[in-house]
């Protein structure tokens, strides 16, 4: 009997440890509407089904426990399909992809009117969003966990406001101590 309830514990222990290293996404309207209660700035992921470094940021840094506790607490969090079919109402604007194939839902499809109007050219691409929901920067590409740490802080603190150059953005950069471990 007491290795039942032992067996029990571990399993109850996994799940919780599993659900502690997820990065808590929602959608963007949703995250926009927590903004107004609790403003945070916001973190979107732009991806495709069929990208290949999408799908290698997702499994090695958005699962990094160090970052999935930074986001958590700093940020809210969203994932958005690039080349999907869902109608995204932003900045009074709605947003859909009217050339979507279903047929090509994990390849190449049309590109979604959300993801142009972010200027959004390459996938993956991380979009910070201030806390009322404005734009501060797309970053594009591949991120490992100490890479993205630099952008998250950097917009989570507001350093960003104070960079007026490329020269002050290599300074910050020179001087970042990454803290964040790189495994999972």
């Amino acid at each position: 009997m007491k290795q039942i309830a032992l067996i029990f514990l571990l399993m109850i222990g996994s799940v919780i440890t599993l659900q502690a290293q997820e990065i808590q996404w929602v959608s963007l309207e949703k995250a926009l509407e927590l903004q107004k209660k609790n403003p945070k700035k916001i973190m979107m992921d732009v991806y495709t089904n069929w990208c290949g470094p999408c799908k290698m940021l997702d499994k090695n840094t958005f699962h990094n426990k160090d970052v999935v506790e930074y986001v958590n607490k700093n940020y809210y969090a969203v994932k958005f399909n690039g080349e999907g079919n869902e109608v995204i109402k932003y900045n009074g604007k709605t947003f859909s992809n009217a050339n979507y194939n279903p047929d090509l839902a994990n390849r190449r499809n049309s590109v979604h009117d959300l993801t142009r109007y972010f200027q959004v050219n390459a996938y993956p691409t991380i979009v910070f969003f201030d806390e009322t929901g404005g734009v501060i920067s797309p970053i594009r590409g591949y991120q490992k966990p100490q890479q993205l740490e630099l952008y998250l802080k950097l917009f989570k603190n507001d350093d960003h406001k104070d960079m007026k150059s490329q020269e002050d953005f290599n300074a910050y950069y020179s001087a970042f101590t990454p803290e964040f471990k790189e495994g999972i």
